[in-house]
Order: C-alpha cells, then structure tokens, then sequence
C-alpha cells in the first residue's frame, strides 16, 4: 500500500512508514543524545532576541529520549546554547529536566561554560575561571552530571596551552563528580577555532590530553565533535584507564561506536535527536551482538546526518527541529532566535528525502501533512 505524495523541489516523493520506536534493553554503550528546545511560537517575545521555550513540548521530548533508553545531554549547542538559548534559560532547562531525572533515575548530564561571560579584550583567565566556576557550581547544585563546555572567552583570553592547563585544572579541581568535557571544533562555532591552543588539531589533541591525564579522577570522559574518524581514533587510544571517549561524530558514528580491537567509542550526538527509534534499534542490535544488523540499521541514517551536519555545521539545529516538527514532536516549525530561515528550501526538501530512505517517518501521513505548509510558505506548488 503506498503512502502520500509529497511535492519537493526536484520533484515529488512518495513517504513511507518505517518502524515505530521502543524501549529494547541495556547497552553494551552509554549513548547521549543531545535534545533540542521547542520554542513558543506564541509568546509575546521578540523571536530574535528572547529564548520563549515551550516547556511542556521540550520535557516530553526528553522523556520520549529517556524511554528510549538515551540519557539526555542538557543545554548543548544542539539545545542552540550561545545561538538563541541564553544562560538563564540553560539553567532553568536544566533545573527542569532534573526535576524529571532525579526521581526515576534516568541519565543525565549538563553544559556549564562561560556564555554568560562575553569575549572581549578586558576578559582575563581568571574572569574565564570565575565564569566557569559559577556555571559548573549552579550546574551541581541541581543534581546533575556537567559538561564542561568549550569556551569562546576562553579561546579569545588564551595566550597558549599553558592558560587551557590553568583553566581547565582550576575548574575540574572544584567540581563534586566527574565531568565530560567537551571539545567542538570550529566547523560547530568559528568563535573555538584553535581552542586548546594551537589551530592544529593533533597539537590541540596533545593539551587536551594532558589536562585529562593531570585530572583523570575528575573526567569521566570526553566528547570530540571535529567530525574525523582517525582523530578521534587516534584521542580515544590514547586516553588514560578509565576515561571515556564520547563521540561527537555526527558523520562517522556507527563505526566509532562499534569500535576496533583497540577498543570503542561510547556516544554523545546530536544526530540521536531525530534519529532516536533507529538509533536506539541499533544499539540494542549491538549490545545482542548481531553486528551486521546494527551496522544495517544505522547505515541509512549516515547519509541524512551528514545533510543535516553539512557546512556551516553550527545551522544543523534547523534540520533536527525540522524532523521533530514532522514526527510530531512539536506542533510547528519555530526556533528560538528565528533559527528556522538558516537553511534553505532545498536543504529541507533533502532532508525529507533522506529521512524517508532511512524509515524515520512512523507516521507518514502526519509527516505529509506537516511538511505541506512548510514548502508552501516557502512557494512550492501543491
């Protein structure tokens, strides 16, 4: 039986119904997914400038996560922290997820940074450490796990290696449990570029490694999102016993999470947000050991995360929301700080292709219906 008929640009597809998502058992990984914020597109706000968050539809997306079996990494860049979602509202997200967390135990980890403190010429490090530490203490305080964050303060305060050294010993020194730290390239946000204090990553990938091994019992683990499979392969045989290496690899993910006979990668992706079912399928399929069906399942969903993740990577939340609004996760296609207009027509029109190759439309009807008003709005004929 064929499903509806939805008219793009380059042509007219017919979607298709994949599996519906479940629950499906423990996991030989820790996987993260990284959660997006639904806006209000209601409120009485100034779309570009105020973080209006529909709470209620972004706390049942994170228990859909939860039930799944993902825990949630909280007020990420895919929750568009320091590209729409302030501070203040990162630490109410946070508060409010753990309000739900804590009491039935679900996974749960949090960004601190420094995004409340702007870059500027009079920022010193120890303004960068002040800012850090008042994060990670708020962070803490309510409960959850912290993910330290990169810093554009930090990365326009730095002189070299040394001040990372500083920073990031001062600040893991204070913290009450093990934190992930976190290092997203600048293909994420140009404003990292040379973070760690060289613009060559595998001179980067040497501080890093050093401040792990100099605060190895206060890192739990570490997330490089710098889209290369041999870096990340190359850090992760190098991490010290006992220090995880989470993947930030939104292109390369099933291969690191499977892993070699050195070892793996464990997960912290924003991909997860729109490919949760078949993410979640997967890794069960792993955990059973039936590797060819785990590599089966994620294998179509490659393709529609390296659309979504394409240059300029730090657009991407545009084409995760797009995929929870056709999914039915929310009820329309709003960002926070008008975020919705940064990808093109086209783009979206891919993504609806490449998700429908993938069976991520359970509903495929509803997708139809959903994405109709999109396109129409944008001039494409019914």
């Amino acid at each position: 039986m064929s499903g509806p008929v939805l008219n793009l640009p380059g042509g007219a597809v017919t979607l298709k119904a994949g599996p519906a998502p479940e629950a499906t058992g423990d996991w030989t990984r820790t996987a993260f997914a990284a959660a997006h914020v639904v806006a209000d597109p209601l409120a009485e706000a100034d779309p570009w400038l105020d973080a209006a968050v529909d709470w209620d539809r972004t706390l049942a997306f994170r228990e859909y996560l939860w039930g799944l079996g993902f825990g949630v990494a909280e007020a990420m860049d895919t929750a568009q922290r320091g590209m729409g979602l302030d501070w203040p509202t990162s630490l109410e997200l946070i508060r409010r997820s753990m309000e739900i967390a804590g009491p039935a135990g679900h996974l749960i980890a949090s960004g601190a940074g420094t995004d409340h403190l702007p870059p500027g010429p009079e920022v010193g490090i120890d303004d960068v450490i002040r800012a850090y530490e008042e994060q990670c203490e708020a962070v803490e305080a309510t409960g959850s796990q912290v993910i330290l964050m990169a810093s554009r303060a930090l990365a326009k305060a730095a002189q070299g290696p040394d001040d990372y050294m500083r920073v990031y010993s001062r600040v893991l020194g204070g913290l009450q449990k093990p934190a992930i730290l976190h290092w997203l390239g600048e293909m994420f946000d140009p404003a990292l570029e040379a973070y760690w204090g060289s613009a060559d990553h595998m001179a980067a990938m040497d501080t890093a490694l050093s401040v792990i091994q100099e605060n190895a019992d206060k890192v739990d683990g570490i997330k490089i999102s710098l889209l290369s499979a041999e870096k990340e392969i190359a850090m992760r045989r190098r991490l010290p016993e006992g220090v995880r290496m989470y993947t930030g690899d939104d292109f390369n993910y099933p291969d690191l999470i499977a892993g070699d006979e050195h070892g793996h990668s464990h997960a912290l992706l924003g991909i997860f947000d729109p490919i949760a079912g078949a993410a979640a399928r997967a890794l069960s399929q792993l955990a059973g050991g039936r590797v060819e069906d785990y590599h089966a399942t994620f294998a179509p969903t490659v393709p529609l995360s390296r659309h979504i993740f394409r240059a300029p990577t730090r657009f991407y939340k545009t084409g995760v929301v797009f995929m929870a609004y056709l999914n039915g996760h929310q009820d329309h296609f709003t960002m926070i700080g008008g975020q919705e207009s940064t990808r093109s027509t086209q783009h979206l029109a891919e993504i609806v292709r490449l998700a429908n190759a993938a069976g991520l439309f359970t509903d495929p009807e509803q997708a139809a219906a959903r994405a109709h008003p999109v396109f129409a709005a944008r001039g494409v004929e019914p």
